[in-house]
């Protein structure tokens, strides 16, 4: 065995065992959490690939067609570990999760030509590589345009340095895989991104075993001794913003920014976003925004003098944006629709 030989294999197990522990701690702390389970999946895929691409082939066939299958779908993965993780949705659409069996059946489809050379295979594996680099791009995009309104100090470093890279790298091995299928680099290539998928996940897991478990997977409300502030340390701040939102109702401008909300208040941006997640609880801005707006929804919606406005005219007023945003932002606070919680609301008041 030559030592590059050796220190392939020693890269893959190493990067097995980091993805190893790292899915048991997530498994064992955060199983309840939506993201955590998606980024146990997203490690088993990123297992996949490295059992797959081992030179030589030393697994049976239908073993590495197995791996192989499971490898692709680490960037749909990604995408949806970035939806969960750093848009902090509760809920995933149905529509999100089709990239996983989408990615699936190019690999079948592809494996059932038999002839990697038939013109129909090279545009199936085209297609492949085309798919898994748009949902690392989506993942990535998710990633960046949130980053300002993050209210995790950590979560918000982590936007624009870990995930690009994690991002980057795998449309980087989307490159190198489609050169290799198509003959353009030898197999041995595919040696080279494991020394970086085991730099690379070493980097992370040390990034995540030296962070604050609930900075990483906490709940959507967490308290400011878990932020590791003293209540009373924004107390007042808290309620001034409180006293401001109340009396100005600046959650109504759809295009309100913490910035913009921490100008009208006096105060640094840093001090507000610590207020509003160490000691309100919320981790993204959007999130505490929607809070107001929703309670003002909601007591529209149950005042029977308001019985024949349209919800589309409350949500616009309370400052949602659109339609879409607010049904889905209802939908996740009270775990029904609008029209159904307005009908059930004014009931009650009736018979009151």
């Amino acid at each position: 065995m030559t030592g590059f030989v050796l220190s392939d294999m020693l890269a893959r197990g190493g990067t097995l065992a980091l993805l190893a522990l790292w899915s048991w701690i997530l498994l064992r702390d955060h199983r309840t959490v939506l993201a955590a389970r998606i980024a146990v999946a997203m490690n088993v895929a990123i297992a996949g690939h490295v059992l797959a691409t081992i030179p030589n082939d030393p697994f049976p066939s239908m073993l590495n067609a197995a791996f192989d299958s499971v490898s692709v779908t680490t960037s749909a993965w990604f995408y949806l570990f970035a939806r969960a993780w750093f848009g902090d949705e509760r809920r995933i659409p149905l529509a999100a999760w089709l990239g996983v069996p989408w990615l699936l059946a190019i690999v079948v489809l592809i494996y059932a030509q038999g002839s990697y050379r038939e013109p129909a295979t090279l545009w199936l594996q085209l297609v492949l590589r085309v798919s898994m680099a748009a949902y690392a791009l989506a993942g990535l995009w998710i990633a960046w345009r949130g980053r300002a309104d993050d209210l995790v100090e950590v979560r918000r470093r982590l936007r624009t340095r870990l995930v690009g890279v994690i991002g980057a790298f795998v449309i980087a091995i989307v490159g190198l895989e489609t050169l290799v299928s198509l003959g353009a680099l030898p197999d041995i290539s595919r040696s080279l991104i494991e020394f970086g998928v085991t730099a690379l996940t070493f980097a992370f897991c040390a990034r995540m075993f030296g962070t604050r478990r609930s900075d990483l997977f906490g709940p959507p409300q967490r308290s400011a001794v878990e932020h590791g502030t003293s209540s009373t340390d924004y107390q007042p701040l808290v309620e001034r913003l409180r006293a401001h939102m109340a009396a100005e109702k600046p959650y109504r401008d759809e295009g309100l920014t913490i910035a913009a909300l921490a100008a009208q208040l006096g105060e640094p941006e840093y001090r507000l976003r610590r207020a509003i997640n160490g000691t309100l609880g919320h981790r993204n801005f959007p999130q505490f925004l929607n809070s107001y707006r929703l309670d003002e929804v909601r007591a529209a919606l149950a005042d029977p003098g308001q019985r024949e406005v349209p919800i589309l005219t409350i949500a616009l007023d309370a400052g949602f944006g659109s339609l879409g945003p607010f049904n889905r932002a209802f939908r996740d606070a009270e775990g029904t629709t609008p029209s159904a919680w307005r009908d059930r609301a004014l009931a009650d008041s009736e018979i009151g």
